[in-house]
């Protein structure tokens, strides 16, 4: 897929690439990618290890990642982006980075806004902390805004792949409709027939996306800690890529995650059975996003991965033409 780029890892499915994504994006051909899913960094007010953008220089600076990537997606093809939230340096008043980023994507680059999505973390701890915890005249920041755009207004989408289960109250009413419920006009208007108790596999899934963060205990973390290498910081978890592959693509389909860290999307599109690239700028989140592909597999054999893709003395990577071959199931 990439002219002039060796991935550092292959699985059965996709390639995972170390380099700089804006311009391993002039390597893809265009109209070729169905999905890029990504989380790139937030415009925090603290220097993060993994590199973020002030918030007044953030919309310019996302903009050519924009505009590379409006020309690789398909007309059917999506850009799902998660940006946090964040304050404004030493204020109690928000940014609006996040939305100023939508706008330009939209009205600049070309994007239309498919659906806005909200990853709320019930998990997330009290932040920020000035605010929150010490003055205490802000609720806790716990939700994410992430941006379904696409480059037509016909992008590929089934919601039936990600129906959520019913709730005892539907069930229910399924079960028993007409001594559940009456037919009837709704105050709005909406006539609301006895089809309404219909079993349709599921419930159609709301743009609030309630996932907890709570993965601690991990094969990556436990690995990460066994080798000695620093964990990526900002780990989304998978039910996010999981939810939106499911819905916006087909087995087979591309995935592209041009800012990937731990590569959380590359395994959920793995698992998935689409093909995916993942791109990171930072060698060593790369390396240890293989351990996500080694489960299964016993700790002797990846300790042999981890040996191929460092060198122990020199603290080298292989040279650039050498690729490992990963499994979900062996190494």
């Amino acid at each position: 897929m990439l002219r002039n780029a060796q991935p550092l890892y292959r699985t059965e499915y996709g390639e995972a690439f170390v380099g700089d994504a804006l311009e391993l994006l002039t390597q893809i051909p265009a109209s070729s990618i169905d999905l890029v899913l990504t989380s790139p960094p937030f415009a925090l007010r603290r220097q993060k290890n993994y590199g973020n953008v002030d918030e007044s220089e953030y919309v310019e600076w996302l903009k050519p990642f924009g505009k590379q990537i409006l020309r690789i997606l398909k007309d059917t093809g999506s850009f799902v982006i998660d940006l946090g939230g964040a304050y404004r340096s030493g204020a109690p008043s928000r940014s609006l980075y996040n939305f100023r980023a939508l706008i330009s994507l939209c009205d600049e680059v070309g994007f239309h806004l498919a659906e806005d999505f909200y990853w709320f973390n019930p998990a997330k701890l009290p932040s920020p902390i000035e605010w929150v915890n010490k003055r205490k005249i802000r609720a806790k920041d716990a939700v994410n805004t992430i941006w379904w755009l696409s480059k037509t207004e016909w992008p590929k989408a089934d919601v039936r792949n990600v129906l959520q289960p019913y709730s005892n109250r539907m069930k229910k009413l399924m079960a028993n409709p007409e001594d559940f419920y009456t037919p009837k006009k709704r105050p709005s208007g909406h006539d609301i027939g006895a089809n309404f108790g219909k079993d349709n596999g599921g419930a159609i899934p709301s743009n609030m996306l309630s996932i907890p963060n709570t993965d601690s205990n991990s094969a990556y973390l436990r690995l990460c800690n066994e080798f000695g290498f620093d964990r990526h910081p900002a780990r989304f978890p998978e039910e996010i890529p999981r939810f939106f592959i499911k819905m916006l693509t087909e087995p087979n389909d591309l995935v592209l995650d041009i800012f990937a860290g731990s590569n959380t999307t590359g395994v959920a599109a793995e698992l998935l059975r689409r093909r995916w690239l993942a791109f990171e700028v930072h060698h060593e989140y790369l390396i240890t996003s293989v351990f996500r592909f080694l489960e299964q597999v016993e700790f002797t054999r990846i300790k042999k991965v981890v040996e191929q893709l460092t060198d122990k003395e020199a603290n080298l990577l292989l040279p650039t033409n050498s690729t490992l071959e990963l499994s979900l199931t062996n190494a």
